[in-house]
Formats: C-alpha cells, sequence, structure tokens
C-alpha cells in the first residue's frame, strides 16, 4: 500500500528500530507496508491524488489556484492520517506510557485534524467569489479557516520534515508583529493579522505562491516518474549495470556506488531514499574489498547528496529557480549540467584515490553479472528516460508534458512487464496482467506518499516567502547589505554559511527557497559592481539562484544533523558524525563550483550555443575539480608534497577561472589560454611525482585502473 517497492531496502539493511524511526520521519518512501483498513484508505487517497495531478498534466483544463489548494489539501490530509505526533522509539515507563501511546499511533483527533486542515486548504476554492468581492477585507470566518489552515500546516510540516522550518516560519511570523516594538536596529513597520492572513491564505504571495504552484504542476509529476521507475525495476537495474561494468576496476565497488547514485538520483530528486536505495547493495561491496566502514558510508552519502544536482529533477529545485528566473526549464537543466557532472566525475577521482591510498583492487570479474546480459535484460528501463529527454531537449516541450508522456510509457512498461513474463514462463498471462496493474497502483501510491515532504515544505516556505513581500525583505536586505558592508565577496560567504546552518535542518528545497527569496537580489546587485581587471561583471540571476542552491544541496550530510549520512551510517554500522564529517570533506570540491562560476558564467553555459565549447568546457571543469580532489585529499598519483599541493592549488583556480590568470595581459576573448597554464602545471605536477617516485609506480599507490 504506501510503500514504494515490495521490497523494504531498510529492512535488508537490517536497520535498528531507532535509525528506521529516524529514517522514516525525513524520508516517507521508507515507511513500512500497512495493510489494515487504515492503510487502504491511505493508499486509496494518495492513488487518488496521483490520478488528480496526471489528469491536470493531460485532460483537466483547471486554473493554477485550484490545482494549488487541492494539492496542499490532499497533501496535509495525508500527513495527518499517516503521520503520528511523535515518533518516540524509547523504551516507556510505567508513568507515561499511555500517554506516548496515543501520541504514537494515528487516533481520531489526528484524522479530524486531517479532515479540517483539507478543508481549510479547500476554502479558498469553497468560497471562492466571496473572498474575491471582500479581497483585503476579510471577515471573521475568513480569519478563522486561515489562521487554522497555517496552524495546522505548520504542525503537518513538523510532522513529516521536523521541526526547522516550521520554526523559522513562526520566527518571521512574530517579526512581522513585533517589528513596531523592537529597537530602531531591526524595528519593521509590521503589518495587522487582518493582512497578514489575507496575504498568506487568501492570495497566491503566500502559501499558495511559487513554490506550492511548482509542487502541484510540475514536481508531483517527477516524483511519480522516479516512483513509477524504481516500482517498474529500474532502481535496481541502475545499481546492477553500474556495478557489472565497474565492479572489476580498481575502487569499482566505489566507482559503482557513484554511477548508480548518479542514474537514480536524477530521477528520484531524494538524497535519502537514494542512499537506502543503492546503498543497501553498494555500502557493503566497498567494505568487502576493503573501504573503511564510515569512508564506505560517506561515498554513498556523497554520491546521493549530488543526485539533487543532477537534471532533470534536482530535488524540485529547478522548476522553482526557472519559475523564479523566469526561463524555460530546459534553460536550468542547461545551467546545471557541466557543474553537475563535473562534481560527479570529480566524486569519480576520489573513490580512485582513496583506493589507490589504501591499494585496494576491484571485486573479481566472475563474482559480477554480465554488463552485456545486465543490460540487455534492463534495456526498456532506459526508454522512458531517453524519451523524457529527447521532449526536453530536443523537442522543447514543457516538463509537465514531457515528463507527463514519459509517465505514459511507464505505465505501459509496469503492465506489460509480468504480462510478458508469465507468458515467457508459461504461466497465466491474466495473473501477470493482474501483477503488474497492482504494481500500477503502489506506484500510484508511493507517488503521492513519496510527496508529502516537497508539497509541505514548499507551502511552509510560502509562509517566508510571502513575509518578505509583506515588506520584510526590505528590511533585511538593508540588514545583509550593512552586515556585508556592500562587498559581494563577504555577501557570498555570509550566504554560503547560512545556507549550511540553515541546511542542518532544512530539506533542500525550503533552504533554497528561503536563501534564495533573502540573498539572490541583492547578490546580483552588489556582483554587478564590480571590476575584475578592469571588466564589469554582470553576474545573471541564474548564476545567483544556483549560488544559493548548490550550498543548500549539503543539507543532507551537513553534520550533525544530516539525514543522508544518518542513513549510510546506519547500513554501513558506523558512527553517523564521522560520516557525516568524511561526506562533508568529500562534498567540499562541490562546494567550490558556485564560488567559480558566480563569476565565470562559462561553468553555467550562459551565453554559450556551441556543443564542442560546451564539452570542452565541461572537460576542463572536471579537470579542474579533479585537481581539487587531489588536493584536498592530499594524493594525485602519489602523496603530494608541498609544491605538488600548490600546482594543484593554482591549477584549480586558473581552470575553474582562466580570466584571473590571463586579465592581466590578454583581453577576455583570449581567457582560454589559462586553460593551457592549469594543464601544464597538472603536468608538472604528474612530472614531479613521476621523478619523486621512480617508475614503480603501482607499489606507491599510482592511479592506475
Amino acid at each position: 500500500m504506501p510503500h514504494t517497492s515490495s521490497h523494504d531496502p531498510l529492512k535488508q539493511a537490517k536497520l535498528s528500530d531507532e535509525d528506521r524511526e529516524k529514517l522514516q520521519g525525513a524520508d516517507l518512501s521508507l515507511r513500512k507496508a500497512d495493510f489494515s483498513l487504515k492503510g487502504y484508505i491511505v493508499a486509496a487517497i494518495a492513488i487518488c491524488w496521483s490520478l488528480f495531478q496526471l489528469a491536470t498534466a493531460s485532460f483537466l483544463l483547471l486554473d493554477t489556484l485550484v490545482i494549488k489548494a487541492v494539492h496542499l489539501a490532499f497533501a496535509i490530509g495525508l500527513v495527518f492520517l499517516t503521520i503520528p505526533f511523535s515518533k518516540l522509539s524509547e523504551k516507556l515507563n510505567s508513568d507515561s506510557w499511555r500517554v506516548r501511546l496515543r501520541l504514537t499511533r494515528i487516533g481520531i483527533l489526528d484524522i479530524c485534524f486531517g479532515i479540517l486542515a483539507s478543508v481549510c486548504a479547500l476554502y479558498i476554492l469553497i468560497d471562492y467569489d466571496g473572498i474575491a468581492a471582500r479581497s483585503g477585507v476579510p471577515i471573521g470566518r475568513d480569519l478563522f479557516f486561515g489562521v487554522v489552515l497555517l496552524l495546522l500546516m505548520l504542525e503537518a510540516t513538523r510532522r513529516v520534515i521536523g521541526p526547522a522550518l516550521p520554526i523559522i516560519a513562526t520566527f518571521f511570523t512574530l517579526y512581522i508583529f513585533t517589528g513596531p516594538y523592537l529597537p530602531d536596529a531591526i524595528a519593521f513597520k509590521g503589518a495587522s493579522l487582518t493582512r497578514f492572513v489575507s496575504q498568506m491564505t487568501m492570495a497566491t504571495e503566500g502559501v499558495y505562491g511559487v513554490p506550492l504552484g511548482v509542487s502541484a504542476t510540475v514536481v508531483f509529476l517527477f516524483v511519480l516518474f522516479g516512483s513509477l521507475l524504481d516500482r517498474a525495476g529500474g532502481g535496481a537495474f541502475f545499481i546492477r549495470l553500474a556495478i557489472s561494468g565497474l565492479g572489476q576496476f580498481r575502487g569499482g565497488a566505489a566507482k559503482a556506488a557513484v554511477l548508480a547514485s548518479a542514474f537514480t538520483g536524477m530521477v528520484s530528486g531524494s538524497s535519502i531514499a537514494n542512499v537506502v536505495t543503492a546503498g543497501t547493495f553498494t555500502i557493503p561491496l566497498m567494505k568487502k574489498v576493503g573501504y573503511p566502514s564510515h569512508k564506505a558510508a560517506a561515498i554513498e552519502v556523497a554520491a546521493s547528496v549530488n543526485g539533487q544536482l543532477a537534471p532533470p529533477v534536482m530535488g524540485a529545485a529547478a522548476f522553482i529557480i526557472a519559475e523564479y528566473v523566469n526561463v524555460p526549464y530546459v534553460e536550468v537543466a542547461k545551467a546545471a549540467a557541466i557543474p553537475a557532472f563535473a562534481a560527479y566525475a570529480a566524486l569519480l577521482w576520489i573513490t580512485h584515490i582513496e583506493a589507490c591510498k589504501l591499494n585496494l583492487h576491484g571485486v573479481p570479474k566472475s563474482e559480477l553479472p554480465s554488463f552485456t546480459q545486465t543490460f540487455k535484460e534492463g534495456f526498456h528501463y532506459l526508454i522512458p528516460v531517453l524519451l523524457l529527454l529527447y521532449e526536453l531537449v530536443v523537442l522543447q516541450h514543457s516538463a509537465s508534458l514531457s515528463v507527463f508522456r514519459a509517465i505514459l510509457l511507464l505505465v505501459a512498461i509496469i503492465i506489460a512487464q509480468p504480462v510478458i513474463r508469465a507468458r515467457v514462463r508459461g504461466t497465466s498471462m491474466l495473473r501477470g496482467l493482474w501483477f503488474g496493474f497492482t504494481e500500477l497502483l503502489g506506484a500510484l501510491a508511493s507517488g503521492g506518499i513519496n510527496m508529502l515532504s516537497v508539497a509541505m515544505a514548499t507551502a511552509t516556505a510560502g509562509i517566508i516567502v510571502g513575509c518578505v513581500s509583506l515588506g520584510l525583505g526590505q528590511q533585511i536586505t538593508s540588514f545583509v547589505e550593512v552586515l556585508s558592508c556592500g562587498n559581494i565577496y563577504l555577501l557570498l560567504i555570509i550566504t554560503a554559511l547560512a545556507s549550511l546552518l540553515l541546511g542542518m535542518g532544512l530539506p533542500t528545497t525550503a533552504n533554497y527557497i528561503i536563501i534564495a527569496s533573502l540573498t539572490a537580489p541583492i547578490l546580483v546587485n552588489l556582483a554587478n559592481g564590480v571590476t575584475i581587471h578592469g571588466m564589469d561583471i554582470v553576474v545573471p540571476l541564474m548564476a545567483a539562484h544556483l549560488f544559493c542552491f548548490y550550498f543548500g544541496i549539503m543539507a543532507d550530510d551537513t553534520p550533525p544533523v544530516g539525514l543522508a549520512a544518518y542513513a549510510g551510517a546506519a547500513i554501513a554500522s558506523c558512527s553517523p558524525i564521522i560520516t557525516g564529517v568524511q561526506a562533508f570533506l568529500y562534498d567540499i570540491r562541490t562546494a567550490i563550483l558556485p564560488l567559480f562560476f558566480f563569476f565565470n558564467h562559462d561553468i553555467i553555459l550562459w551565453n554559450i550555443h556551441s556543443v564542442p565549447l560546451g564539452i570542452f568546457i565541461y572537460l576542463m571543469t572536471a579537470i579542474a575539480c579533479m585537481a581539487f580532489g587531489s588536493l584536498t585529499q592530499g594524493w594525485f598519483f602519489a602523496k603530494n608534497t608541498f609544491l605538488e599541493s600548490l600546482l594543484l592549488l593554482f591549477a584549480t583556480v586558473v581552470m575553474m577561472y582562466p580570466y584571473l590568470l590571463t586579465g592581466f595581459f590578454l583581453p577576455y576573448e583570449d581567457r582560454f589560454w589559462g586553460y593551457a597554464a592549469g594543464l601544464a602545471a597538472l603536468a608538472i605536477t604528474w612530472l614531479l611525482q613521476r621523478i619523486r617516485t621512480g617508475k614503480i609506480l603501482g607499489n606507491t599507490g599510482a592511479a592506475t585502473l
């Protein structure tokens, strides 16, 4: 029923009840199947939600506000029906067990709250004409439903993603009401309860704003696409394909983990689900070939978190970026492509470095599945992905239409697959058809359940966006500008630190929405006054939003709260804090990318339309990221000396932003000579290490496959 797969990866990993509770609270895709009457009711509601979203993407033409309201009603109702008030897992003592038992189970009160919350979410439609007629002057009934919706929405968000986002939203709300009474330095004119509720719940600048609209019209379909692909067997196919293709090489198990997580992360958009899906197989395999437990878990965590960088899903943020920047989605995917795949290339290199340092070898080929056979058996799983990319890139259809057509193909695969297998095996084809139909229903239910965290995060983030649009944004802008002293470099550091700080308790999408709403316009305004080597810098809004997003993705492995690190550590049976720290160190290579593409817009392919030039820039960026990986790991083809580390640093900087070097003596058009200087520095580093270590590179950990 509300379950993403017929096999529970958490059960396969033999996690403790405490670990299971912690992860299930963070990612609904990990919840166990419920075959009770309540479970069937929840599954039926989730299926209806999925069918509604598919209908609005095809034949059902509705106003966007209607889609948002129904979307929120489904989400908030399902949260109260599936997640109890508390997820306490410790042993109950005699004095409190009755109270705790009520709090850890879905009761009548939760059902009533779910129904009331759904009605409040739909109230804007129920009395649409009346609300429109008295716009800005709500009556008592309007205020009642608005306040109740906000309170229940904060509680639902707390249940599904934790307390951090509701606390931040509450802080912004209190600031609105207490602003006039604060000291002059932070005082704000504030707003009345009438204006606040009207803005938040009866207009499109609060709860029903852009973030929820993107969740309702595009993100749901991509999450459903990922659920259907996983249910059909695509997730397992990607893992087997990566292991069969790379497992035999040095550090091949880790390389397979990176590749498998890249494939699954591109369509799932969930780093936690990615860790427990791919990590169940890859982490034990990495440990088997000799990787320490915490490094095996950290590699899987870093690879899974980076899945949110790679198009097409990008953890739901890509579509919100497209709305904020007012560009087609394909432009966001284009801008994100080089940084994402360069980060993955660098992580592959880091896994190789770790294997060299530990003198590890690959898995014997006899113990691996056949790559050719694996590819033949699962090639049909690639067809929906290829269709999606063809629709988006070649035909340039809208994201919702493209993924809808890919979903239709996946539905056909899910239903036809067991029928074909039944015919080959000589069993009942009718039984195979029934099995395919039940698998489809399970995938539709999973799509709804998996969307709860995204839907509630975007709705609650709308409160913060609404507070900013009430005038608080100007106050915060002035405060941030004063704090940064009008210096763009200091502002970049403040924005990055704020993203990392919020990332300790917020999911990626919510983190991005908050930081981008507050700082992206300031970043662009300040940066456009910067001059480098006599050339005025013009920073596109896309670069600022991607900067905020990239630091936001560190949320899932930022110690001490990174939930993806908890997932990986639970599978590897090691400390989540040590795993989080190690994963964070691996992800430093990701953190430097936005620091450079904020000024070097070649990396995000801004105003670059040549395919060969784009490939060249990707190769140079990937090599620069690999050089930085060697710098941070202290190993290139052998252990680095201080001089070699300086050369690697030089190569990283000039290949990430070649104009920093050539701008002193060459015009901007000749900036590509900087790449030559970086490659020369790498060649010198290699030569120095070869001279120092001699020809016996294999015995000193040389980077050979």
